[in-house]
């Protein structure tokens, strides 16, 4: 760095401005609604043309149902850093009908670091497991049509329904999130992304109910790397195919990442229904898996209960799906199972060197109107 960029460094770190959330009123005791403080810092934040910091210290923090919104924001670089707690209301139904309890909806250029969301869905996950008409639940964090989003080392526990969701957003990095629910928590996905491209998750533990990380449609170029999943329902591509007119997915890479005692391993989950979607360009690298249920699985006739699509086959085309280096232990007999769209067949589907085991034996595979070809050491034998 030559000395005239340091100067300009220093220059911008003494022009950026800090808005601590307790100065603007914010009380760090739980139990206080602290969301007017929080809008009153991102209102100073936004008008700043310095680049600003809206800090919030040690402490729990109350927050009710909070949107930060950009379309009137001057700054693009605004920072949360947090070494607090953002706890939810504790009463599930303040928020349970509202969506999302944080959100950002057209947001450039924001950075949250640090920090632990408090969901406090324990309450909400027993009355929809216990049969009674409850909430849907609200996502904890999400990001809406907004770009050049960073989240840096933040905890999601125990939210009511997803963690958190990356919607409509050009280039957004996530690292260094941990995430915890119950394995029993009903529709508590981690992180899911879609109709975004350029996104990436990297160095990040997932435990939770349902997907660690899902998949949906419109999404391309996105890189999932050095992730821990489990427990929970794997990584999952889809559900794709519920729409007629849906756009596809494409260039999506997911590199070691170890699953423990999950439900699924890599998923890709389409509806039996006629659609225009498609996956494509899809490469799974690197995978350890640990007393998984369906370790590798591709299920195109996905129709929970019968309903909504009987009789019908999906319209979903899936292609050049690359399955590398793959290895460890499947918690039943077929390890991998490709169940594809009798209309449009899976194509280009590639094993290099996959080995799984069940109960110290090797694993058996399911091939169901798919084309491809296996190469390396592939265990259980390739059935294509």
């Amino acid at each position: 760095m030559t000395q005239e960029a340091i100067g300009a460094y220093l220059s911008s770190l003494a022009a950026s401005i800090t808005y601590n959330v307790v100065s603007l009123g914010a009380k760090a005791d739980g139990k206080s609604d602290s969301s007017k403080a929080f809008l009153s810092a991102w209102a100073a934040a936004c008008g700043s043309a310095n680049p600003a910091t809206i800090y919030v210290p040690n402490g729990r923090f109350l927050l009710g149902r909070i949107t930060f919104a950009g379309q009137t924001c001057k700054n693009t670089r605004i920072t949360f850093r947090i070494d607090g707690t953002l706890v939810a209301p504790s009463n599930y139904n303040v928020i349970g009908n509202s969506g999302n309890w944080i959100t950002f909806q057209r947001v450039t250029g924001v950075s949250v670091l640090g920090g632990t969301l408090d969901g406090q869905g324990t309450g909400l996950w027993s009355c929809k497991n216990s049969g009674k008409n409850c909430p849907t639940g609200a996502t904890s964090l999400g990001f809406y049509n907004s770009n050049n989003i960073v989240v840096n080392g933040l905890t999601s526990l125990n939210s009511q329904m997803f963690h958190i969701i990356i919607y409509a957003c050009r280039n957004a990095k996530l690292q260094g999130t941990k995430i915890v629910a119950a394995g029993n928590s009903p529709n508590t996905d981690g992180i899911h992304v879609q109709l975004s491209t350029s996104v990436s998750i990297l160095n990040s533990r997932i435990s939770t109910g349902d997907d660690c990380i899902s998949i949906g449609p419109g999404n391309s170029n996105l890189w999932i790397e050095n992730v821990a999943c489990g427990p929970g329902h794997g990584i999952s591509i889809g559900s794709l195919g519920w729409d007629l007119q849906e756009p596809g997915v494409q260039n999506v890479t997911v590199k070691t990442v170890t699953f423990k005692g999950t439900q699924n391993g890599v998923r890709i989950k389409t509806w039996a229904r006629a659609s225009n979607g498609f996956v494509k360009s899809v490469l799974f690298q690197h995978l350890v898996m640990d007393n998984v249920q369906n370790p590798v699985i591709i299920d195109q006739n996905y129709c929970p209960n019968n309903k909504n699509c009987p009789g019908q086959v999906s319209g979903v085309k899936i292609s050049d799906i690359m399955y590398q280096d793959i290895h460890g232990t499947s918690a039943t007999a077929v390890a991998v199972n490709f169940d594809c769209s009798k209309k449009y067949p899976c194509s280009n589907i590639k094993l290099v060197d996959v080995n799984l085991s069940y109960k110290d034996q090797t694993a058996q595979a399911s091939c169901s109107n798919v084309g491809g070809t296996s190469s390396g050491v592939v265990k259980p034998s390739s059935c294509f």
